[in-house]
């Protein structure tokens, strides 16, 4: 049985992100759950690896496959349900290697901001103990890559989804959004004008990509950019921050 499960933040990849905290989390796990998205996405699992790599780790790794979603459910269906799935592949990949000791999931950005991984852990039938050790997240990578400060002085931030910009257009009375989880480059349909996008994939390694300026001169650039990066890798992994004013 899953007793200890520490879900251990990793920034966005970059083996540098990983906190002094995380680097012990993962040198005293006993195991640690290995995920793989699919063979395109098998550089993902070769970024954890070489993190766990680079921790001097002598953990068992127990590798367990990604399920799909169902598109056909309605969409909060559709996540309970693949959360659900994800819990029994947890501990069906524990179960296999068998090793007694505390488990290790490594958790891209930090898995206490807009990360699913507490909500499935909340489903192992072993109810473990959970310890979060929190990481670098996209936007403070984001912020970072670019040299500007998250908010305005005295400014409101609000943090989404490109599905909810998509349903309901930009907030009303928001300053400064930040936009994540956007597979279709959301921001297209938003009026440009007076808004200013910072953008970033791969934040932090060397395949970072950058770009910003007046949302109505770049959208058509990021679109494109991120494309071919995406054709190029074959994953990807992007935010964004917006701006009124």
């Amino acid at each position: 049985m899953i007793r200890d499960l520490w879900l251990v933040g990793i920034g966005t990849g970059s083996p540098s992100h990983l906190t002094l905290e995380g680097v012990q989390a993962l040198r005293e796990a006993a195991v640690v759950l290995m995920p793989h998205k699919g063979d395109e996405k098998d550089a993902l699992a070769a970024l954890r690896r070489r993190i766990l790599e680079a921790s001097g780790s002598l953990a068992r790794v127990a590798p367990f496959d990604y399920p799909e979603r169902d598109p056909a459910l309605p969409y909060a269906e559709r996540v309970a349900l693949w959360h659900d799935e994800i819990a029994r592949r947890w501990k069906a990949a524990h179960d296999a290697v068998g090793a007694p000791g505390p488990v290790a999931l490594m958790v891209w950005g930090d898995p206490s901001l807009y990360d699913s991984t507490l909500r499935i852990a909340a489903r192992l039938p072993s109810k473990p103990r959970v310890r979060v050790v929190p990481g670098i997240t996209a936007i403070q990578a984001l912020t970072a890559a670019h040299a500007i400060p998250l908010n305005t002085i005295n400014g409101e931030v609000r943090i989404t989804t490109g599905r909810r910009l998509r349903d309901g257009g930009w907030p009303e009375g928001a300053e400064t959004l930040v936009v994540m989880l956007d597979g279709e480059c959301s921001f297209r349909g938003l009026d440009p004008e007076g808004l200013t996008i910072w953008w970033g994939a791969y934040l932090g390694s060397g395949d970072q990509i950058l770009c910003m300026g007046p949302l109505a001169e770049v959208s058509d650039e990021i679109a494109r950019m991120r494309a071919e990066a995406r054709e190029r890798h074959g994953w990807i992994m992007d935010t964004y921050l917006l701006r009124r004013g």
